[in-house]
């Protein structure tokens, strides 16, 4: 997610209520140096959750490709800062919805990831910790999508490497 200029950002804040710009700052305040991303996107993407999420998949799947894979131990430290990348768009959501829907997301491209995460127990343990916390996370969800995610969370669990 690439954030826009300081010049945009305050053409923006001109059109908003003053309770709105408090509701801004109070959450602005909670972050540091990624505010300009979370204003941004509080601004700009809110709107649009899908888009957003779409946004944040394209730039996963970017890091993913971009992965040194000559070991494991450098994998192991992308995927961990793939992993961090994610979070702090996710924290920027504040969405359930799309907290599980992201984390699925980088499950699903680190279980189809070649070399396979099964020969690394500490790859393995990151992805049993995230299907875990999206199993946690499921009951605060609408029940149909409850049942959609567990079945994405079961092909996962269960399909071997394509």
């Amino acid at each position: 997610m690439k954030a826009v200029t300081v010049k945009e950002l305050s053409q923006e804040l001109t059109y908003r209520t003053p309770k709105e710009l408090r509701d801004l700052c109070l959450r602005l305040s909670r972050f540091k140096k990624e505010n300009k991303e979370l204003l941004t996107y509080l601004l700009f993407e809110s709107t649009d959750e899908q888009l957003y999420i779409t946004n944040v998949k394209l730039e996963i799947d970017a890091q993913f490709e971009q992965i040194n894979r000559s070991s494991y131990y450098l994998i192991k430290k992308s995927i961990r800062k793939i992993l961090a990348m994610t979070r702090k768009y996710i924290r920027y959501s504040l969405n359930k919805q799309t907290e599980v829907e992201l984390l699925l997301y980088f499950c699903t491209k680190l279980r189809r990831f070649s070399p396979p995460i099964d020969r690394s127990t500490a790859l393995m343990n990151i992805y049993t910790r995230l299907t875990d916390t999206v199993i946690r996370k499921l009951p605060l969800l609408h029940e149909d999508l409850q049942y959609d995610y567990r079945l994405e969370i079961n092909e996962l669990n269960n399909k071997t490497k394509p």
